[in-house]
Order: C-alpha cells, then structure tokens, then sequence
C-alpha cells in the first residue's frame, strides 16, 4: 500500500443494482494509495450488487444514508455504474442534490458506465467533455455534454469512463487525480 492518499475521503455514492465489479475496483484502489472510502446510499443496511446488471453479486454495507451526508467531508466523489443504480439514484432529490453540491466545490468527480446518468440529472453535464456506457450517451448529448467513445476522459474535475474493460485505467487516473488535489485541512 502506498500513502499517497493519505488523509483523504472519497464518497462513494450507490445503491442497489451497482455493478460490483465498478464499485469494487475503485474503492480497491483508493485504499490501495491510502484513501478511506465511505459508500453512501438512498437506505441504509446493504446494498444489492450485480454483475453485468443481471446476476446477483452479493452486497455492499452503507455507511451512511446519501441525506445525512455533507459534500464538505469528502475530498473526492464516485459514481459507479450498473443499470439500476443510477436509474434509482437520478429520481432521488437528496442524491441529486449532492451530486449537484459536490460538482459546485471543483473536487475530483468520478463516474463511470452508467454512473453520469445521475449527473446528467444535476444538471452538471452542460459543456463538459465526457465519456460514458454507449447506451446513454444520446441523454448526455441532449443535456448538454460533449460526448466521446475514449477509454478515460478528464474535464477538469470530472473524470469518466466507458465500462468495466476501462476500469485499469480509469482507477489509475482516479488515484492520480486525487493525489494532484490539495490535501484537506
């Protein structure tokens, strides 16, 4: 393990329906430099995970309900994908609203496959440069997004990419832009 993320806290934001493996890649890495992780979620209890948004994939405990969160405790945001993760997270007004809060304080946002539904919900999404599952690429056009088919695209804070076959490169970037932030107070 390395500490080049040492004192950080990156929110991970999901529920049920995550696929596993892009929840689970991410946070590994995180932990691997040193970040802690916090996976945020609609209820509390678990979360039900998917692989390849079809089987089962066992579960996630939530450390805290995404309502009793504060953007200001975290150092960086995840978003994994799966189908109906993001499809439940969008019509969620407090998850929503944090996404929308998190992408106002300029820290690393990152999202992958399906995740930049829920930004696309935000309303976060007019004028950036993203990439994203090939499916919902139409709705980041139409709200606004320039969208792409590259393995990881970084917009400033907002770092995407396509699916589970970027995920080497996506958490590679991940950690690299979150080393690159300045260290919390």
């Amino acid at each position: 393990m390395t500490d080049e993320l040492r004192g950080k806290k990156v929110a991970i934001l999901a529920t049920d329906g995550v696929e596993r493996v892009e929840l689970e890649a991410p946070r590994g890495a995180l932990y691997g430099a040193g970040a802690q992780t916090e996976l945020l979620s609609l209820h509390t209890g678990e979360i039900n995970a998917r692989q390849s948004d079809i089987s089962p994939a066992g579960t996630f405990p939530v450390d805290k309900k995404v309502a009793d969160a504060s953007v200001t405790d975290y150092d960086a945001l995840l978003l994994p994908g799966g189908t109906m993760n993001p499809d439940q997270l969008r019509t969620d007004p407090d998850a929503v609203t944090f996404v929308r809060e998190f992408m106002g304080t300029g820290k690393p946002v990152a999202s992958i496959c399906h995740g930049p539904w829920t930004l696309a919900e935000a309303d976060v999404v007019r004028g950036r440069r993203l990439t994203s599952w090939p499916s919902i690429r139409t709705d980041l056009r139409n709200a606004g997004a320039d969208v792409v088919d590259e393995e990881v695209v970084v917009d400033g804070q907002l770092i995407s990419s396509r699916g589970p076959d970027d995920l080497p490169a996506f958490c590679n970037t991940v950690v690299n832009r979150l080393a690159e932030a300045p260290q919390p107070a």
